[in-house]
């Protein structure tokens, strides 16, 4: 949930209730003194003073881990351009991969990784295929930055095959509708549920949209994950969720204490919600996306207007999103030019 539920995910912060029931943050490492951190993580005195307390307190790359270890490795990738031409949020994502890759292997020498060794890394993972995937590319971008510095002299993950996952399931109309009948319009869950339909974007930027990115016919975002600038005119059905929510904060979305959501804290919430309207575990806030693509390309929109909405830069990705659509108007399509043929 939003508020006190909300999971941590960054490097260092901790969290405790203080005497009077509120909530509070600070940044300690072993051996370090604790620093207090003032808002909520997301917010910009938050991040503003978790930079400046890493930078105080972090010790030099070159004094972690003995030379040639992987804690060395991920030491100096982490000082590196290619870490620093990074988000911040994607910097903390495989940072807190590599601080539990270093806490396992941390001790052991890159130069005597071999295959046989990748494989039973990523084996252990296979509960998990998605986390599993995701680490084993975040172990090729370490090889390739262990070749470049002459540490070793080929990667062991080469064509190393990822786990067959699955994609997420896309919310079908009946699960929408059974959705917004459990939750009716002038609620939080039905007022974001709706920015995600109607606005095909991501929960890292649904979460962060603000009143002052709403200007009564378009709504500005700033895509935390690509950067993607767009604006995207207000369907008429969220422009009446949006008329009828409450304005009392900067943020649209609010947790059930007034505050703006961490993007732990909504993901847990909006899930959380869905769950509520019970519909199937198979559905999640991702879904909404691939739904709000769906519906486009239904409205027979291309693939370039679909990705004017969704922010999309590939066909690729667009036509990944839309496949069902796409084949159902294209067989419905062929089957009538066939029995036109056929009377001819």
């Amino acid at each position: 949930m939003g508020g006190h539920g909300a999971r941590i995910l960054m490097r260092y912060v901790h969290r405790y209730i203080d005497r009077h029931g509120k909530l509070r943050y600070y940044y300690r490492r072993e051996g370090r003194p604790r620093l207090a951190l003032p808002g909520v993580p997301g917010s910009p005195e938050f991040m503003a003073a978790y930079a400046a307390a890493s930078e105080a307190v972090d010790p030099p790359a070159a004094l972690r881990g003995a030379p040639g270890t992987f804690s060395r490795l991920i030491a100096e990738y982490e000082q590196s351009v290619d870490f620093k031409r990074l988000k911040p949020s994607t910097q903390a994502v495989y940072a807190g991969m590599f601080d539990k890759f270093a806490a396992k292997h941390g001790h052991r020498l890159v130069g005597q990784m071999r295959r046989q060794h990748v494989d039973m890394i990523i084996a252990q993972m296979s509960a998990t295929p998605g986390a599993a995937n995701s680490f084993l590319k975040r172990l090729k971008t370490l090889m390739v930055f262990a070749i470049s510095r002459g540490w070793i002299a080929s990667d062991p993950t080469y064509r190393m095959r990822a786990f067959a996952s699955g994609e997420f399931h896309t919310l079908t109309e009946d699960e929408i509708a059974q959705f917004e009948a459990h939750w009716p319009i002038g609620s939080k869950q039905r007022l974001a549920f709706a920015l995600h339909l109607y606005t095909g974007q991501r929960r890292s930027d649904v979460y962060r949209m603000t009143w002052a990115d709403f200007d009564g016919e378009t709504i500005r975002v700033t895509q935390r994950k690509t950067g993607a600038k767009l604006e995207i005119p207000i369907h008429p059905d969220l422009k009446e969720i949006l008329g009828a929510a409450e304005r009392k904060h900067v943020a649209i979305l609010t947790t059930e204490y007034g505050r703006a959501f961490t993007v732990a804290g909504y993901g847990a919430w909006i899930n959380g919600a869905i769950r509520s309207a019970g519909l199937p575990l198979e559905c999640k806030a991702h879904g909404l996306r691939k739904a709000a693509a769906r519906r486009l390309a239904d409205a027979g929109c291309s693939s370039l207007e679909i990705g004017s909405i969704t922010g999309h830069k590939t066909l690729a990705e667009i036509e990944r999103y839309t496949r069902a659509a796409d084949q159902k108007r294209l067989s419905k399509a062929a089957m009538e030019k066939q029995a036109r043929n056929r009377k001819g």
